[in-house]
């Protein structure tokens, strides 16, 4: 009698290691879409509509980045369009890559435009953060300066992603490459500003998160060619392979070598890229001509595809 106790006592014991044995294997992601973000909580104190309202750097003869009110759907007049800036938000010099989290900060870094007067190469690594509450922004991370700093290179910062799943940010840097030297870096930064993981020797410029296949991946679009790369992400944000070429935009769009400049999946789980011309040289902000893919990905043929 007693050693039937004692069996029935042990089998539970015995299926709940097996069953912890098994948690423990990394587990398959389900398609989701990685869009957390949420707008400022400062925003509606300034009487801005927020299901209009975005940050631009892009604002004609504007330092810094810029709270914009656009006008309503079929408004054709400068009525309804309002722009704010906050007085620290043109303290870094002329801004490029954005990012909201889920809390409502903002996430900027800075980026030379025509000459380095207001963007000194030696600030170029630095991410600042609009916080939500105050919209007040400040230094929030400095990422480590390149010794092989030169003029033909003026960049450093030039991609930001999110990882809403563990609340990660991606950030590409390619300060001190050179023509002969791919020397940059993508970091992955928690939310405490520190780096949990790097990828090195990558000039990666647009940069996006997206799920396929049951795995998260992190996209970059090299700085260098026309190429496409992705490098499978583990659950805590870190990099789990070496990256390898997914798609690619050689011949397509006017010129044919455009750089991927921006990377995001719709709802669908379709990837958009916005590409431009890119050498590592200063051109001014007319003479950069967006052009739009969109790529789906063939679940047949295990492969992204450029939608005509």
């Amino acid at each position: 009698m007693k050693k039937g106790k004692g069996l029935y006592n042990i089998l539970p014991i015995t299926i709940c290691l097996l069953l912890a044995l098994i948690s423990c294997k990394e587990k398959k992601v389900d398609f989701q879409i990685n869009d957390c973000k949420k707008q400022p909580d400062f925003i509606k104190k300034l009487g801005f509509d927020p299901t209009r309202t975005g940050f631009s750097t892009s604002e004609k003869r504007q330092k810094g980045i810029a709270l914009v009110q656009f006008n309503k759907a079929g408004d054709t007049s400068n009525g309804g369009r309002k722009i704010y800036q906050h007085p620290s938000w043109i303290t870094a010099g002329y801004m490029g890559p954005i990012l909201l989290d889920p809390q409502g900060n903002c996430f900027v870094a800075p980026v030379p435009v025509i000459n380095l007067i207001d963007n000194p190469i030696t600030k170029q690594n630095i991410l600042y953060k609009v916080d939500s509450q105050t919209g007040e922004m400040a230094k929030f991370l400095e990422l480590p300066v390149n010794d092989s700093l030169g003029l033909t290179n003026p960049y450093g910062i030039i991609g930001l992603a999110y990882l809403c799943e563990s609340n990660i940010i991606y950030i590409s840097s390619v300060q001190g490459s050179t023509r002969s030297k791919e020397i940059g870096v993508i970091y992955a930064v928690n939310q405490d500003g520190k780096i949990i993981d790097k990828l090195e020797n990558v000039d990666a410029f647009g940069i996006g998160v997206g799920y396929v296949n049951d795995g998260r991946y992190l996209y970059y679009g090299s700085a260098r060619t026309p190429d496409i790369y992705q490098v499978s992400l583990t659950a805590e944000g870190k990099f789990n392979s070496k990256p390898s070429i997914i798609a690619t935009l050689n011949n397509l769009g006017a010129r044919g070598d455009d750089k991927a400049r921006k990377i995001r999946f719709d709802k669908t789980g379709k990837m958009e890229i916005s590409a431009l011309e890119f050498n590592y040289n200063l051109t001014a902000p007319t003479e950069k001509q967006e052009t739009k893919f969109l790529f789906s990905w063939n679940e047949e043929e295990k492969s992204w595809v450029v939608e005509k």
